[in-house]
């Protein structure tokens, strides 16, 4: 199976590429495939935005493609940043001023009201534009009041994940060991969950 990835982040291409080793599809990335549009992200779920951007990429390509959104939510600013979370200091994909907002807003809440949650929302459109499948992975966590670790990006810095009964319990996101991150990270179990369905989609078409 060939899958157009409507993402040019090369870190998402090699988490897709690890977790979704034992699945026989070639990923092509939108520079390879001649481009694709650009999007407006301006639904109001992940996994609107995530649907919008699979749909137009399949339509523009005439190929299966998979698009995510991905983002932060956290319980003391009522789910924000939210959708906004790559934008959240007004620049999009400015990490170091998103993070730096998120402690400013976040500056004295005590640990026990800093409860976030990451979320990715994963859409896989057919070459017609239609919608095949959609997915959704959580990982639950709080807010650090420093960044720690210097693996990964986005927030990860400032995640600490809480979920008991793994090994990564109570380690930061960018500290965690990138295999054992893949178990337990949002991206991950929605990687895991979409491979899992992924073979009856392509049976049923």
């Amino acid at each position: 199976m060939k899958l157009l990835l409507a993402s040019n982040n090369p870190k998402k291409l090699a988490e897709l590429q690890r977790i979704l080793a034992d699945l026989q599809i070639t990923f092509i990335l939108p520079e390879d495939a001649g481009g694709i549009p650009e999007v407006l992200e301006d639904q109001a779920s992940f996994a609107g935005n995530a649907a919008k951007k699979a749909v137009s990429a399949a339509r523009a390509r005439g190929l299966w493609a998979l698009a995510d959104d991905s983002g932060l939510l956290v319980d003391a600013l009522d789910g924000a940043p939210g959708v906004y979370s790559a934008r959240f200091a007004g620049v999009h994909g400015d990490d170091a001023a998103n993070n730096a907002l998120l402690l400013q807003k976040l500056r004295g809440i005590p640990p026990e009201r800093r409860g976030a949650r990451f979320v990715c929302a994963l859409a896989l459109a057919r070459p017609d534009g239609s919608l095949a499948l959609q997915v959704q992975g959580t990982a639950r966590g709080r807010i650090l009041e420093a960044p720690r670790g210097t693996r990964d990006f986005g927030y990860d810095p400032l995640f600490l994940f809480t979920e008991p009964g793994f090994a990564a319990s109570e380690q930061g996101f960018a500290e965690i060991d990138p295999e054992l991150k893949a178990e337990v990270s949002h991206r991950g179990r929605a990687l895991r969950e979409f491979a899992r369905r992924l073979p009856a989609v392509l049976r049923e078409d």
